[in-house]
């Protein structure tokens, strides 16, 4: 039996997206949460997971859940060959 606390995950997110919907810069984003425009380049790309307090401070930005942009997604393929 497999575990499912042994599953290999990527956080998704759609940082980006709600940003682009609103016609904000990164910079101007950047300014309403409190980190730098870099920061939220990394976030976009995926190369950075904000803290959870970054990621509450998008959510009331953003007006919505946080699950509502960020979402864990499970490697089956890697938890599949790390069971072989």
């Amino acid at each position: 039996m497999e575990s499912t606390l042994d599953m290999s995950t990527t956080l998704r997110n759609r940082v980006k997206e709600l940003r682009a919907e609103r016609g904000w810069t990164q910079q101007q984003l950047a300014d309403a949460v409190g980190v730098s425009r870099q920061s939220i380049n990394s976030i976009e790309r995926e190369r950075y997971v904000p803290t959870l307090r970054l990621a509450l401070l998008f959510a009331r930005v953003f007006g919505c859940a946080t699950d509502d942009i960020f979402a864990l997604e499970t490697n089956h393929a890697a938890a599949r060959q790390r069971g072989r």
